[in-house]
């Protein structure tokens, strides 16, 4: 029987999933960060080595069991670096086919109801990529945050709100009860302290901070809630860049939101919704309800032959769930 390796590998933690044909899940290895801008290609490497040998170990497989291996890989954003990428993951030793994409890709393949689409991501930071019918064609934006103008996940949500705390201490905009709220969360006696410490950097303010920044908008500050609905109206402005980059606006199609960020609700989505459907009326926003890894998978199955049925997704989803019941997607 066919075996398909399924790898997520993310900033802050690797999943390696294997499963067969029909989407039963036969192994599974968690390993740490991955993304090479941390931690460098020989440490991807290492976690690469962890994760899989921990999902062909509960397998008992082999490396040579894989019929195909699909990779979402966090920091792929380049072609420039598709030949260290390949030459690391070569050193796993598969000698099945392999597909490399960005780690916002597996989203889509998982969630969209065609397996194709937009996947917007916004978690720690934000991405957007999409895919097209085809399943050749893709869109992208850089995923580079404020530095290319593009926001909004939670380092950037944070951010924004520090600088309108700001403008409130300066008298260039309306008082905010984040003031308060970040001070009494960083142990800061007042907003000068605040800022002195953030802008000289002996406080660290990121995007653990961002569900205070919700909870303060749905207490009802003006401020907060402001800042939010910028964060849902950036999202929205790179979904529609990728949405034109693949000419998906008169289709009817799948956009599958996946990151933290999303839990916050209706603050959140109502602005991201109402920017994408002044563009492309027949999107269609969708929580992404299974582990990314599991569209890691399904490229796998892809390179391996097998087009996946609704059936195969269906079983391949509840088998990680089953497997992974207390992870966060």
């Amino acid at each position: 029987m066919p075996y398909f390796l399924g790898v997520d590998l993310g900033g802050t933690k690797t999943h390696c999933l294997i499963a067969d044909e029909s989407g039963h899940v036969v192994g599974f290895g968690e390993a740490g960060p991955g993304n090479h801008q941390t931690v460098g290609y020989d440490g991807m490497l290492e976690t690469l080595r962890t994760g899989l040998d921990r999902a062909l170990g509960l397998a008992g497989l082999q490396a040579a069991s894989l019929s195909g291996a699909g990779f979402g890989i966090a920091g792929y954003d380049w072609p420039s670096e598709q030949a260290v990428m390949a030459a690391t993951i070569a050193r796993l030793g598969l000698s099945c086919p392999v597909q490399m994409v960005n780690d916002a890709v597996p989203g889509i393949v998982a969630g969209a109801q065609e397996g194709w689409g937009v996947g917007l991501v916004s978690g720690t930071g934000c991405n957007c990529w999409g895919l097209a019918p085809d399943f050749q064609r893709m869109g992208r934006v850089t995923g580079y945050g404020f530095l290319m103008g593009e926001a909004a996940g939670g380092t950037e949500l944070v951010m924004r709100a520090l600088q309108l705390v700001n403008y409130a201490w300066i008298k260039r905009g309306p008082a905010t009860a984040l003031t308060e709220a970040f001070c009494k969360a960083v142990g800061a006696p007042d907003v000068e302290a605040l800022l002195d410490g953030y802008t000289r950097e002996r406080l660290q303010l990121g995007a653990e901070l961002a569900p205070l920044v919700f909870r303060v908008a749905e207490a009802g500050d003006a401020v907060a809630r402001e800042v939010i609905h910028w964060a849902g109206c950036e999202l929205g402005e790179m979904a529609c860049a990728v949405i034109r980059q693949l000419e998906f606006e008169t289709q009817a199609f799948d956009v599958v939101l996946a990151g933290s960020m999303f839990a916050g609700g209706p603050l959140l989505i109502s602005p991201l919704q109402e920017t994408i459907l002044q563009l492309a009326p027949r999107a269609r926003l969708v929580r992404l309800a299974a582990p990314p890894v599991t569209g890691a998978v399904l490229l796998g199955m892809g390179l391996g032959g097998v087009k996946p049925t609704a059936s195969i997704r269906q079983t391949l989803h509840e088998n990680t769930r089953a497997a992974r019941p207390g992870d966060k997607i």
